[in-house]
């Protein structure tokens, strides 16, 4: 289908931008890549009346080390996370999940920013984020504030974001250099949303798991945060019988939807499948 009419804004700054969703109110939306945005467009799901392209903001491009931390800026591709040699050496989860997201087409043009801030369970960077304990640095005309990436999402395309905010930024604090990371993705076709996904940070001091942190995806109505699984492996040596305990903590939290890619008992159990396999691959890398 062909989208509705609509009036296209292209700001040169932060400032500008959010001024005008601020001005425009509800009948505006920013648009960043557009695979989230657009196919709604089309279907007539979403009728925005103004879309204010963010694509022209230097100041929500680049990638850079600030200190110990790493900021990405809102407007940075997955291809681009992909290139990069700071991240590869930072940050290198974001390389792997980057790979697994749609194909490279999608990857040319999708932004990290518009993946992380959408809301949609089935995205795969705010299971990421979560894991990284990420911090989203929102711009809105009244100024900026700083959220977590764990307690930012709160259901089902719903956000902290506030009306006529935008994520400007995602710093993700320093990471051990020999931390492990993984991030594991069942889906029934290259290109689809997971069925089920875990993502996992983790770090061993003397053969033990010393911090672990595991984001879930599409298994519940938002990212979830497996907290407690985390904590029952941290200390551990990541053994059969606590990853058996882990697992079944994280699938306690789940709730995914029935439908194509499976009954919500079938996805549940994946998703403990993606965790128990991501917690050894990211073993494996710490070690």
């Amino acid at each position: 289908m062909i989208p509705g009419a609509f009036a296209y804004h292209r700001p040169k700054s932060v400032n500008e931008a959010v001024t005008l969703l601020a001005d425009l109110g509800e009948d505006a939306r920013p648009l960043g890549g557009g695979h989230s945005l657009i196919p709604l467009m089309k279907l007539r799901l979403a009728a925005p009346t103004h879309l204010v392209d963010l694509g022209g903001i230097a100041d929500l491009k680049g990638i850079r080390a600030d200190g110990g931390d790493v900021v990405i800026g809102a407007s940075v591709t997955q291809h681009e996370l992909i290139v990069s040699d700071l991240l590869a050496a930072k940050v290198p989860i974001l390389r792997a999940t980057a790979l697994q997201i749609a194909d490279p087409q999608v990857r040319y043009l999708g932004t990290v920013g518009g993946n992380a801030a959408n809301g949609d369970p089935g995205n795969d960077m705010p299971a990421v984020m979560i894991a990284l304990n990420a911090t989203y640095q929102l711009a809105g005309k009244g100024g900026e504030r700083s959220v977590a990436a764990r307690v930012f999402y709160q259901g089902t395309y719903v956000t902290a974001l506030k009306p006529g905010e935008i994520l400007a930024s995602i710093r993700i604090p320093a990471l051990p250099a020999k931390h492990g990371y993984a991030y594991q993705k069942l889906k029934r076709k290259v290109g689809d949303y997971a069925t089920a996904a875990a993502a996992v940070v983790l770090t061993l001091e003397g053969g033990k798991v010393g911090q672990c942190a595991i984001g879930l995806t599409n298994v519940g109505d938002m990212a979830l945060f497996a907290e407690e699984a985390g904590k029952i492996v941290t200390g551990s040596t990541l053994d059969a019988a606590t990853v058996k305990k882990a697992v079944a903590a994280a699938e306690a939290i789940t709730s995914p939807a029935n439908d194509r890619r499976g009954t919500p008992k079938y996805r549940t159990k994946m998703a403990g499948v993606m965790l128990a396999r991501a917690l050894a691959t990211a073993k494996s890398r710490a070690a």
